[in-house]
């Protein structure tokens, strides 16, 4: 599925990309603070620094700057993760790593990761898909990751789940950006992550799917 094209007057790429860095910067502080519906185009536009007539220029409906919202900050959270993931190490030392430091993203990213589940639903009908899209990509790389392990004999998993867990490291990560409000009051962050990847190895471990290598090296 290829993106969704956002319209722009101005032929400046570099202006283009600057000014709606502006604009999604703008936006994700009132969307938290507002909602997408209440906030309007000429609000966004002062806080993004320029006058309405300018963020016209740039997008056409409000539903564009949402679009840019949610495209920009999955661009963001995979660049990290191909980053600092490592797709190739096949260790549980690897992975455990890995779901750290997704966790510590979606610590950063909490303003954006609480706007992108309160008002992803009001993407239109063409763009949901793509953003929905590049979701499963997250949960690809850690498939990726998890399937080098089973590869290696570090964990004996079915392609299912190989799967549901992957779902559930993406899904724990993000909990922390839109609960952070409750979780905090009990946990640091280091805390959730260690008691998090505790229970995510601890399922495992119930199941009898962690391999007799890594079992005798925990004994």
């Amino acid at each position: 599925m290829k993106k969704r094209e956002v319209h722009a007057s101005v032929k400046d790429e570099r202006l283009v990309i600057k000014r709606r860095n502006q604009m999604i910067k703008g936006a994700v502080t009132l969307f938290k603070e507002k909602g997408f519906h209440r906030t309007t185009t000429r609000e966004i536009a002062k806080a993004s620094g320029f006058s309405i007539g300018t963020l016209y220029e740039y997008i056409r409906t409000k539903e564009d700057v949402l679009y840019l919202v949610c495209d920009s900050i999955y661009d963001q959270v995979k660049e990290r993760l191909q980053r600092d993931l490592d797709t190739n190490g096949g260790t549980l030392k690897s992975l455990k790593t890995g779901i750290a430091d997704y966790f510590r993203v979606m610590d950063e990213m909490q303003a954006e990761v609480l706007v992108m589940y309160q008002e992803a639903k009001s993407l239109s009908k063409d763009a949901l898909p793509y953003v929905l899209r590049k979701e499963m990509e997250m949960v690809s790389m850690f498939e990726l990751v998890i399937g080098r392990c089973v590869e290696n004999g570090e964990l004996s998993l079915s392609e299912t789940q190989v799967n549901i867990l992957a779902h559930n490291i993406v899904v724990q990560g993000q909990m922390w950006g839109f609960r952070r409000w409750a979780l905090q009051k009990n946990y640091s962050l280091d805390e959730y992550i260690e008691l998090q990847t505790e229970l995510l190895f601890q399922g495992i471990n119930n199941r009898g799917l962690v391999s007799a290598h890594e079992k005798g090296g925990e004994e």
